[in-house]
């Protein structure tokens, strides 16, 4: 009878398209509520930025200098040097666990300056005036203590040394920040972060960050629903984890690789060789001739960055850094893999659409080359606006034109704007496209699943909108992860699904129907765990516990789409020899063997790189040590070259196969930069990134994550040497993946 209900549930939302739009519903309908809900929580709960007053009645630290010492954090680009509760840059330190635990010390040793008081006592004190949350909404104030005061003076004169170049944690090149009120504004601002991680929540024993950062001297440590979190997370991961694999053990045949495509379709040499590509089709090759280059810049820039770790052009005699601090260059690198990326999803895109025209619509290659044209002026405007931006040479203007200052929506309010015009065009060409074969087939069609996707692109893209420089930290956050995470691990995965799939049909390995199919799985999977899933993002940055909860349930099932792939790695793997009937004489060759390969990539990547080192971070307990360490920093390269990058490449080849004329295609060297790319990744993961990251957090267990994240640790002998190691990775990853 069980048997009985479930074939008939699975026949009517699964195998039914008529009534695929009910669970997609569902899910959308959950997801988006809940982060309506965070949302909402988060405006209600931030911490506030109040006036910080002595006992005296003098204002020490008004809210708005505060204020103004947040919009000269962005306005530098300073979140790429260090980072604001765990979210930003690892060269520097994390400012939050810094000033915190500079606040303890300085407040220990006012307590211990008094006659008779030992320092046990004065480091119980502390802990408790720490806690205390003496906050007034009334006058929108926080009175100081005594030994509070002295600390916040002591922060002053340690940011205004770091910014001279000077003290435990100079800042290089020297001189970045000389304006004496703008360092007096940072360090109120990284006070107000230090007592926003220490001060309770009102109504609770924890900080507003849930105790984050691990700091024994400040009396940080993981509270109570961490812990609760983190089991009912590992429970909800083995109970959903069973679900899937008992249904994809009964029903795996039915919605994975494994359905056939039309033979006569198959992509052989010949077919491939013989295609003529449209007008509209060639006018696609110079998106991949500019990924091509935007690639290798970012390479460029993320050597750049490697420098500033190293001092390699120091010892050289050649001070790099002077004219391109880190937080220009490392600005650039993230940017640049936004936009080579892009590029590639674009032309692919555009070139897989109109595979299925008889005929293209009138003005859609004008159409198409305006794209570049204001694809080119947002690369080119972005990356001159961070320089000028960070060098603080576009004064009032630095916003708008320059460097916002947030991690991975570094680029000015224009160039953003531009950039929202390159995703509105990009969507009427593919609305145009799918539009000519709107009547063929039903509402689930690829050509229809790659116009949803583009167009949530671009509606999830307004929330980049929202934040002003001097937002409260906390909500502006929100809002930068709900551009990132909802790109990254949600609209994103359905659209590379989709244009995965719709390789797999141009290849014919699956037929439309079926791949149409597998895109709807995918969907559920991947907006299931990953709409939800954001909130893995707000645990530390003083969001309400509610996310702690929703984070920590969702993120944990992230896993599960991509064990699901794992399973059907060995039959993806195996496609194009059962497809052209295994590798007996006579058979037809592959005609798409080398794009394939890369792809064999992003099956890799999928399990190692986002899957399990992301799996190792997600649980909460985990994360509350990890967070703000080089397990991220693994994670983040393995995930986004590993999949997105190798994805990207397969799309740039897959595409080029049509376009370059057989004589001229060396698949002999494809297959050499393949190897060389993902053998330089493994590398510069196996070798420094996953055993730096795993030496910081037993610094972080062992001291804090301020020890974690200084230069003692950064200029320290095992860092350093790890850090040099990435460089073989990275020489086989450049002269043998990038340069041929």
């Amino acid at each position: 009878m069980s048997r009985h209900l479930l074939g008939n549930f699975w026949n009517r939302l699964v195998m039914d398209r008529r009534n695929w739009w009910l669970p997609l519903t569902t899910v959308l309908i959950i997801g988006l509520g809940s982060m309506i809900y965070v949302g909402t929580r988060t405006y209600q709960d931030a911490p506030p930025i109040p006036d910080f007053v002595a006992e005296s009645g003098e204002t020490l630290l008004p809210a708005a200098a505060i204020t103004r010492g947040q919009i000269v954090f962005l306005k530098y680009g300073l979140m790429n040097y260090g980072s604001m509760f765990g979210d930003g840059a690892g060269r520097g330190p994390d400012f939050t666990a810094d000033a915190l635990h500079a606040m303890a010390r300085a407040m220990r040793d006012h307590h211990a300056s008094r006659d008779g008081v030992d320092l046990a006592t004065a480091q119980a004190r502390t802990q408790t005036e720490i806690r205390a949350n003496r906050y007034a909404a009334a006058g929108n104030r926080v009175m100081l203590g005594e030994a509070q005061a002295y600390a916040a003076r002591e922060l002053e004169r340690r940011y205004a040394a770091m910014f001279r170049g000077e003290g435990e944690e100079p800042f290089h090149p020297a001189g970045y920040i000389t304006d004496t009120a703008e360092l007096r504004d940072l360090a109120a601002f990284f006070f107000w972060g230090g007592w926003v991680c220490g001060a309770a929540r009102p109504g609770e024993d924890y900080s507003y960050t849930h105790n984050w950062p691990y700091d024994e001297l400040a009396g940080n440590r993981p509270s109570a629903p961490i812990m609760m979190w983190s089991v009912a997370a590992a429970l909800g991961l083995i109970v959903a984890l069973g679900i899937v694999l008992f249904l994809h053990g009964r029903y795996g045949s039915l919605a994975g690789w494994r359905q056939a495509g039309a033979a006569t379709g198959l992509a052989t040499r010949s077919r491939v060789d013989g295609f003529e590509p449209t007008a509209l089709q060639r006018a696609t090759y110079k998106f991949f001739a500019a990924a091509t280059l935007l690639f290798l810049l970012q390479i460029v820039a993320g050597a750049l960055t490697l420098d500033d770790f190293l001092h390699i052009s120091r010892s050289l005699g050649i001070d790099l850094a002077a004219a391109l601090p880190i937080t220009i260059v490392r600005a650039w690198h993230l940017q640049l893999a936004l936009m080579w990326i892009s590029a590639c999803w674009v032309g692919a895109s555009v070139f897989v659409l109109s595979a299925a025209q008889r005929e293209t619509p009138q003005g859609l290659q004008r159409e198409l080359n305006l794209l570049f044209g204001v694809f080119v002026v947002w690369v080119a405007g972005t990356l001159i606006g961070i320089a000028l931006g960070s060098r603080g040479l576009l004064g009032e203007y630095w916003n708008l034109l320059g460097n916002q200052g947030w991690e991975f929506v570094e680029m000015g309010k224009l160039w953003q704007g531009v950039l929202f015009v390159v995703f509105a065009l990009w969507l009427r060409i593919v609305a145009r496209l799918a539009r000519a074969v709107w009547h063929e087939g039903d509402a689930w069609t690829l050509p229809k699943w790659l116009l949803y996707a583009v167009a949530s692109v671009l509606l999830l893209f307004v929330s980049g909108f929202v934040a002003r420089p001097e937002t409260n930290f906390v909500v502006a956050d929100f809002w930068r992860w709900a551009v990132i995470h909802m790109w990254v691990e949600a609209f994103f995965e359905v659209f590379t699904t989709a244009l995965l799939a719709w390789f797999m049909v141009l290849m014919g390995f699956v037929s439309h129907a079926a791949a149409s199919r597998i895109v709807y799985l995918a969907t559920l999977l991947f907006l299931g765990s990953g709409l939800l899933g954001i909130s893995h993002n707000f645990y530390w940055n003083a969001k309400p516990v509610a996310t702690l909860a929703l984070g920590s349930i969702f993120s944990t099932l992230q896993v599960v789409p991509l064990i699901l792939l794992t399973l059907e790695a060995w039959q993806f793997r195996n496609a194009p020899r059962q497809a052209m009937g295994g590798r007996g004489a006579g058979q037809p060759a592959f005609g798409q063997a080398e794009a394939f390969l890369f792809l064999i990539g992003v099956n890799f990547w999928n399990f190692f790189g986002a899957g399990v080192f992301g799996f190792i971070i997600n649980l909460q307990i985990v994360n509350y040590y990890e967070h703000s360490t080089y397990l991220t920093v693994n994670h983040g390269h393995a995930a986004l070259m590993g999949v997105y990058g190798n994805l990207a490449i397969a799309a740039i080849i897959f595409c080029s196969r049509y376009l370059i004329a057989a004589e001229r295609w060396d698949a002999r060297l494809l297959r050499h930069v393949f190897w060389a790319l993902n053998l330089g990744l493994l590398l510069m993961v196996v070798i420094d990134l996953f055993p730096v990251g795993i030496a910081q957090l037993n610094e972080v267990l062992t001291h804090g994550l301020w020890q974690a994240r200084s230069q003692a640790f950064i200029q320290g002998e095992l860092f350093q040497t790890l850090t040099w190691a990435r460089i073989i990775g990275g020489a086989v990853f450049f002269f043998g993946g990038v340069l041929p």
